[in-house]
């Protein structure tokens, strides 16, 4: 396997380029436009500043090669994105960027189309916290958690409202000079709660969404009021992405014992039960839970483990000095080969290249 290139910025591998390039659905002077060389891959880059504390982006490239993007300077934002080819395409997800050393690990021979509307202060801290309202009482119980622990990090009190935390958390400008990840700084415990997190952010792409991406893509101005009508649009699909949480977490409420069993496999993720015995502890029957956890998480019980697996022994592989051996034996798995095998099908690179760039 070829080794992957290392960049330490995540606009390092893309090559300035003029408006005018025919690839792009539209363009204006403003737009800030970067392609692949033909050394890394094809496609493109498109940054559309809108406010001083918004911005639209559009993504379309495919690379050669697995490249570990490092971003150690992307600040403090809040990204709202909605992925229509590749990995979790037909899906939207909340992300939020802290202060702190972040990496991205962008697959090869893959189609990378995304559109991406960008928040910073001070619109980040209100649509943060409108994310966070959205949640059920426990997923945001876990969000909070995760939100307090950044903030003690940066050096926050006790006691503090969330508004109080996401302000201060936010009020930071400089990464931290440790570079520690969010993996780092998370107990295990928490970051255990990290999957639900991810999971209630998760929302499939809706026929309202999709409307609204066709509007961005085929945007018909220019100038002041291109800039004008693309806002209007990316505020508009942040505004439906944050009405489908909620309808997410309504239905996670009637598939409860769905989130039982995944909190079962999470906690359990070395010796796990069965799919027999998974379905008595949460008081269901087989076909009940498989079909359940198709509905809530697209994938299997089975699947659900080895996503649980896989984030556990990523953490590991970031924060620890265990070999590849015994961090596969750490997250359940008996054998070394298809531990690799699974962690390079899903992350983009095997663990033992991960755990030697990152």
């Amino acid at each position: 396997m070829k080794t992957p290139l290392v960049l330490n910025r995540s606009d390092d591998w893309p090559l300035a380029r003029s408006p005018c390039d025919s690839r792009l659905f539209h363009t204006d002077d403003a737009d800030e436009i970067k392609v692949c060389s033909a050394q890394v891959g094809q496609g493109y880059s498109q940054l559309i500043p809108l406010q001083d504390d918004l911005a639209l982006s559009i993504h379309d490239y495919t690379l050669h090669q697995p490249r570990v993007a490092g971003r150690v300077d992307l600040g403090n934002c809040l990204e709202f994105e909605f992925r229509l080819a590749g990995r979790d395409a037909g899906y939207s997800s909340f992300i939020p960027h802290f202060c702190l050393k972040e990496f991205e690990i962008k697959p090869a021979q893959k189609r990378y189309f995304n559109i991406e509307v960008w928040f910073k202060p001070p619109a980040l801290t209100t649509y943060c916290q409108a994310f966070v309202e959205r949640l059920s009482p426990q997923t945001q119980s876990n969000a909070e958690g995760i939100i307090r622990s950044v903030y003690r990090h940066q050096g926050g009190g006790p006691k503090s409202t969330l508004m109080g935390m996401l302000n201060q958390i936010f009020a930071q400008t400089k990464v931290s000079e440790l570079k520690l990840t969010l993996e780092h700084i998370l107990t295990d415990a928490l970051h255990n709660e990290v999957l639900t997190f991810q999971d209630s952010s998760r929302s499939p792409i809706t026929p309202a969404m999709e409307q609204v991406i066709g509007q961005i893509l085929s945007c018909p101005y220019q100038g002041k009021s291109r800039r004008t009508y693309l806002e209007c649009q990316a505020l508009t699909l942040v505004e439906l992405y944050l009405e489908a949480i909620v309808h997410r977490c309504r239905y996670e409420a009637d598939l409860d014992y769905i989130c039982q069993a995944s909190a079962i496999l999470r906690n359990q993720s070395v010796n796990p039960p069965t799919i027999e015995v998974l379905a008595r502890q949460v008081g269901t029957n087989r076909r009940k839970l498989t079909e359940g956890f198709h509905e809530l998480y697209g994938t299997t019980p089975f699947g659900y483990l080895r996503y649980s697996r896989l984030a556990q022994a990523k953490r590991l592989l970031m924060t620890s000095d265990l070999s590849v051996t015994e961090v596969a034996a750490a997250v359940g798995y008996t054998s070394r080969s298809r531990f690799a095998t699974a962690f390079c099908r899903s992350i983009g690179l095997n663990p033992k290249a991960f755990q030697m760039q990152v």
